[in-house]
């Protein structure tokens, strides 16, 4: 994915503010949008200079007016260092000409004292991009230091000398210069300076030619030039020619020349190799981020001059890779990453540029456009070539993509914000399923912005316990009673506000809280029926606990399942597992030999939602499942509708005749309930007996002993 920091971050701020209160306001609005942040208030230089000098900062802060230090006399103290971090003014007003210059002068952003709220996405973005500037600073510092150490090594080399005659024009080569370009120290050489001009490269002998004329009039002091010379055996070298003239006292013109020859081969080789590694990705030999960026960069330039140009930006991530990366090893995920690369590069066009941004993010940069279509269409073929299959160890694997796709027609002026905002519409593909793309619009930023939001709420939730499992009761159809139930993940705000499943299970799968969500369920509904089986001794009351797919990726899922079993104390028979067949989409041995074993506990696996999937029956007999849920969407029709009915009573006749037990989801009315006992379903579950209820609640329904 792109390089966007957390959105919960430690932050080590200097305030420069002569008012501990609005500094105070300016930390505090950092943390209420998720920073962790600590922070160093200075109001004079010295201070300000001491804490530059002393410690490492992420930001400094400076109000605007100060009567003793001001903002500009700030940027002044900051400008001492050279630093890479954000230098944010909060003001309460300022006029565009002041804030302009500041700008010019280094300042990284404005903020209005009145629009705080915006100072947690504004320093966000500067992070960003000072990151992005360092990650550029430091791979030029790096190709500077190369070509330092590789100078520092060839001046320890011998080089070949030369002496030219002028007045004669005679050309002395020493041996050594003979060895350099594959001749013997013996072989003789007419010695002529046409024996020189005659190795040189066309295209540089014009660019020597007028380098040496310049030295020889005097407007240079040294004459020095890398050029290519044909080596004995064709091939060509890079040389340095170093040398100078002397000139005559009473003529004032050139009479002599000498100087030396440096092989230079293998630094202008190494050269090349450097440039070529701080732009290209090591693993696939595509452009990496910086280079994208450049070539982007320079597209948008275009689009801004010629309003026929158009171009485009697609993100792509690549689905099921980390499910290879686990099942076969990172050798085999670096070769799906480079046959990925190989086939983006296939259908590239000429003026393309395809990238790897890192892990299994690439972007494609589709040059001179003649339409939107026309990325649309790209993409179609793009995607049909990534979903042929690549044989893994013998295995067949598709892995495909989820592209987003964002048109320079959105009068970008900064590559970062279309590469930003394609990365958006990638991930707005995610959420559409397998081979999906979508087109940025403005839209999909305010979603992104509120799904980020809730995003952080979520992760103070989490910290906070807000998470909590609702009971949904699960009835015997023989006895009438309670024999079970059903605990399903509740967000209850501090407000006491319940936010919809509906609203965070997504998001929290997208972005992995599921897996924490889902172990604080399985704890907390562990330990709950627990304390229902010292209420209650003598009911046998079981838990099931939904387990998302997501959950399945860690390793230690067995580990957690025994830890919350051991923890609260109970028989693993009273704890149930409910799982839908799509989980077996992916790595589908590795999940059942898990379900197996999980099983052999004693705890009962139930097949959730059954009937709806793509393939049941296919899965059924593999599939090591105690008990299968009918939906809801069948039982909702069962007294209206022929068709739903004689599909309930075939799904129950097929569970009796393969041993296992049939719960009835979304139950609503008395005849729905007896059509389902004509039937000899074993369970029921829906708004008939409860809707999903708090702990206390359910166990009041409990202590109530109905019969239905």
């Amino acid at each position: 994915m792109l390089d966007t920091p957390p959105l919960v971050k430690s932050l080590k701020v200097l305030v420069v503010d002569d008012s501990e209160d609005d500094a105070l306001l300016n930390v505090l609005a950092l943390r209420r949008q998720g920073f962790e942040v600590s922070y160093r208030r200075v109001e004079v230089a010295e201070t300000m200079r001491e804490a530059l000098e002393n410690e490492t900062w992420d930001l400094v802060l400076s109000d605007y007016s100060m009567p003793q230090f001001s903002a500009q006399q700030a940027l002044d103290v900051f400008r001492e260092h050279t630093l890479l971090i954000p230098f944010i003014v909060v003001t309460g007003t300022i006029g565009e000409e002041s804030a302009v210059a500041m700008m010019k002068a280094g300042v990284n952003d404005f903020i209005l004292k009145t629009h705080l709220k915006r100072l947690a996405s504004v320093v966000e973005r500067e992070l960003r991009e000072t990151g992005n500037r360092r990650a550029k600073y430091e791979a030029e510092v790096a190709l500077r230091e190369s070509q330092e150490r590789y100078e520092l090594a060839i001046r320890g080399a011998n080089d070949g000398l030369w002496d030219w005659n002028i007045r004669e024009d005679s050309l002395y080569v020493s041996p050594r210069w003979k060895v350099l370009l594959g001749y013997a120290e013996t072989d003789e050489l007419a010695p002529l300076p046409s024996t020189w001009r005659a190795l040189m490269h066309p295209d540089e002998t014009e660019s020597i030619r007028s380098q040496l004329i310049r030295h020889l009039k005097g407007e240079t002091p040294h004459f020095e030039a890398e050029q290519r010379l044909r080596h004995r055996d064709g091939s060509w070298r890079w040389m340095l020619t170093r040398g100078m003239a002397l000139l005559d006292p009473a003529t004032g013109l050139a009479h002599r020349m000498a100087g030396s020859l440096t092989d230079i081969t293998e630094r202008k080789r190494a050269e090349e190799q450097m440039l070529y590694d701080a732009l290209h990705d090591n693993l696939t030999g595509l452009a990496n981020r910086a280079m994208f960026t450049d070539f982007l960069g320079f597209a948008l330039g275009h689009a801004g001059r010629s309003s026929d140009y158009l171009c485009a930006v697609l993100c792509l991530n690549l689905e099921r890779f980390r499910y290879i990366n686990d099942s076969f090893g990172h050798t085999s995920g670096d070769r799906i990453l480079r046959i990925t690369a190989e086939r983006l590069s296939q259908v590239q066009r000429p003026g393309d540029v395809v990238a790897r941004f890192g892990g299994d993010e690439f972007a494609i940069l589709l040059d001179a456009i003649d339409e939107p279509n026309d990325a649309i269409r790209f993409t179609e073929q793009m995607l049909n070539e990534l979903a042929k299959p690549v044989d893994i160890e013998g295995n067949e694997v598709y892995p495909g993509a989820r592209v987003g796709i964002a048109l320079s027609t959105g009068g970008y002026s900064h590559p970062e914000e279309m590469i930003r905002d394609a990365d958006t519409a990638m991930h707005r593909a995610k959420q559409h399923g397998r081979g999906k793309f979508e087109v940025f619009d403005r839209a999909m930023q305010g979603t992104m912005l509120r799904a980020l939001k809730m995003e952080q709420e979520m992760r103070r939730a989490l910290a906070e316990h807000e998470f909590l499992p609702f009971y949904q009761p699960i009835v015997d159809l023989q006895s009438g009673q309670i024999a079970a139930f059903e605990a399903l993940a509740r967000w209850q705000q501090p407000n006491g506000k319940l936010v919809s499943p509906a609203e965070f299970i997504p998001l929290a799968e997208e972005i992995g809280l599921i897996n924490m969500i889902g172990r604080q369920m399985l704890e907390s509904a562990s330990l709950q029926v627990a304390a229902w089986q010292l209420q209650f001794p003598d009911l046998l009351l079981r838990v099931s606990v939904n387990l998302s797919g997501k959950q399945f990726d860690q390793p230690d899922l067995i580990e957690q399942i025994d830890q919350a079993i051991a923890d609260a104390g109970i028989p693993p028979d009273r704890l149930e597992l409910e799982i839908t067949e799509s989980i077996l989409m992916d790595n589908t041995d590795a999940i059942i030999a898990m379900l197996e074993a999980i099983r052999s506990r004693g705890i009962q696996i139930l097949m959730d939602d059954f009937g709806t999937g793509y393939s049941s029956l296919s899965y059924l007999h593999r599939f090591p499942s105690n008990v299968l849920k009918i939906d809801g969407s069948f039982v909702r029709q069962i007294t209206e509708d022929h068709f739903s009915r004689e599909i309930v009573r075939a799904i129950v006749l097929l569970a009796r005749n393969l041993g296992m037990s049939v719960i009835a989801e979304g139950v609503e009315t008395t005849e729905q309930l007896a059509a389902l006992r004509s039937m000899s379903c074993d369970f029921a579950q829906g708004y008939f007996f409860a809707k999903p209820l708090p702990a206390a609640a359910a166990t009041t329904l409990l202590a109530e002993r109905r019969r239905w």
